[in-house]
């Protein structure tokens, strides 16, 4: 693909040999230019799961039903997945720099609308809103990196830290969101956006080279429409199953996203410049890494609404203090995540993802016995912390596995799919595993209801936790805590689920990529296989 560049400051084309090594180095400008599209990558981890300990306090203001809440949480998520790969079509037109401005501009409007938001439709559509804008942000970021570093080692060292970043501000969004709301309503977490935003617009025409590739192929707003009617119905119906069972809606709804996902792959294949180039499934390597990035976010980001609600709503801590009791997890996190690439230089990737998630199915293990009782605390943190490992582990090395498996040409494409996989599996995280854990809720606690409970009541009660932790002071004695213990088995089934996926990968890990070198092994990684 041919590339142009408007600035001087971007680098020459990298050529091979260790001669040439030298002439591509960047220098203290480009290592500066990754400090600042680090503050866009926390900001978009962040707003991942910024509202998973502000949910009890924003439920209580906006009064949203069990699966507007749910939608609440998923929604920027599954917007992100859903225009990453337009957006990126879109920043090789009209230049990365400018559409990170630009998108950066609308993600700190957005935010702003989240922040006031006087009913939960608003805030849906705010955080919709705020993916769009933000699947303008991660595909530039990426893209720019790659602009600024020429060099194969250093490129590899800088991808670590991009995705580093993103998954450090998904660890930090319930501490960040638990010292906010110490000090200010939950909106006031959506305004951290405004300042990062203001110091990026201000230093980006300065530190970051504009990327454009003239040549680059049309943008098919068919295929756009496809990807998100495929999308959208079939999470819909995930979660009108979870909550009501197996009904025409929701069943028509899966079956709907599904038929639109035959279409778009059918389209992609008949496309000279396809939306989603379909080749690079061909390579064991680039799909095995797709599969354990999509699967473990999955796995972390439903567990995560779980660990956030437990030590509030069952261990009865503040927003603040359940924050900072998801630091121990986090710093496990940014262990993996500087460490993990330091290890795959001697010891090949594939052992040390197989590894790593290994440790984290001990914790969703320890999360499937977790109990209401002196130990729960201790437990809760020792196996989040363990999955949070095997999170920093896959964020770090998962995203150069699947940008390095891929060839020279198609580097754009595969990132995208990398960033598009890791926020789809976050969201379905969420939404499945959500949904599962509150079907084994509502479920447990109709049967335990009496039957002369009032009709309000009971709505509540049987809907979600945080909704029968509203109404606590009008509930009979004895039912709050049969409404925690009801949330534990969801909590147990959810975990359990995660438990099992995990375990998966692991046997996916050591087995597809066993052949991919370690990186020290090669000056580029597309040799590494």
């Amino acid at each position: 693909m041919t590339t142009h560049c408007e600035t001087a400051s971007c680098p020459a084309e990298p050529v091979s040999g260790p001669a040439s090594r030298s002439s591509t180095q960047a220098g203290g400008r480009a290592w500066l230019g990754l400090a600042l599209l680090a503050l866009p990558t926390v900001l978009l981890g962040l707003d991942l799961t910024l509202l998973h300990l502000a949910l009890p306090a924003l439920a209580a203001d906006l009064q949203p039903t069990s699966t507007q809440a749910l939608w609440i949480m998923d929604a920027y998520g599954f917007m992100i997945a859903g225009f990453l790969i337009t957006m990126g079509t879109l920043g090789d037109r009209i230049g990365r720099r400018k559409l990170l401005m630009f998108g950066a501009a609308a993600f700190a409007a957005a935010s702003g609308i989240a922040a006031f938001s006087t009913s939960a439709a608003m805030l849906i559509a705010a955080r919709a809103a705020l993916g769009v804008a933000g699947a303008t942000l991660m595909p530039s970021t990426l893209a720019l990196i790659s602009t600024l570093f020429a060099d194969p080692r250093q490129r590899a060292l800088a991808i670590g830290v991009w995705a580093t970043m993103f998954a450090l501000g998904m660890a930090m969004g319930p501490v960040v969101g638990g010292v906010v709301l110490a000090h200010f309503w939950w909106g006031a977490a959506f305004l951290l956006a405004v300042p990062v935003v203001g110091l990026l617009l201000l230093l980006a025409p300065v530190l970051l080279p504009e990327y454009r590739a003239p040549n680059a192929g049309r943008i098919d707003l068919a295929s756009v429409a496809l990807s998100l009617a495929a999308m959208l119905p079939v999470i819909y119906g995930i979660k009108q199953i979870a909550k009501d069972g197996l009904g025409a809606e929701a069943v028509g709804a899966a079956v709907m996203g599904a038929v639109f996902a035959v279409v778009f792959v059918r389209r992609q294949r008949q496309l000279a410049d396809p939306l989603l180039d379909l080749e690079l499934f061909r390579n064991r390597a680039f799909t095995a890494a797709l599969v354990v990035l999509l699967f473990g976010l999955v796995a972390v980001g439903g567990t995560m609404l779980l660990v956030t609600q437990y030590l509030q709503l069952v261990a009865g801590f503040s927003p603040l203090v359940a924050g900072l009791w998801m630091g121990p997890p986090a710093l496990a996190m940014v262990a993996a995540g500087i460490g993990a690439p330091l290890i795959a230089r001697h010891v090949r990737p594939g052992i040390v993802v197989a590894g790593a998630l290994g440790l984290s199915v001990v914790g969703y293990l320890l999360l499937a016995r977790l109990g209401n009782d002196h130990a729960g605390l201790a437990t809760v943190v020792t196996g989040f912390s363990l999955a949070y490992l095997g999170l920093g582990t896959i964020a770090a090395l998962g995203t150069d596995l699947v940008v390095g498996s891929a060839p020279a040409e198609k580097a754009g494409s595969a990132s995208a799919l990398s960033e598009t996989v890791q926020d789809l599996g976050a969201s379905l995280g969420i939404a499945v595993l959500g949904s599962f854990a509150t079907a084994i809720y509502r479920r447990t606690m109709l049967e335990r209801l009496p039957d002369d409970t009032p009709e309000t009541l009971r709505e509540a009660v049987a809907d979600s936790l945080w909704a029968a932790s509203a109404v606590a002071p009008d509930l009979p004695g004895g039912l709050i805590e049969e409404a925690q213990a009801a949330f534990l088995a969801g909590f147990h089934g959810a975990a359990m689920v995660s438990a099992i996926i995990v375990a998966a990968l692991v046997a996916l890990a050591a087995l597809s990529l066993r052949h991919v070198g370690t990186l020290a092994g090669s000056s580029d990684p597309l040799d590494r296989e």
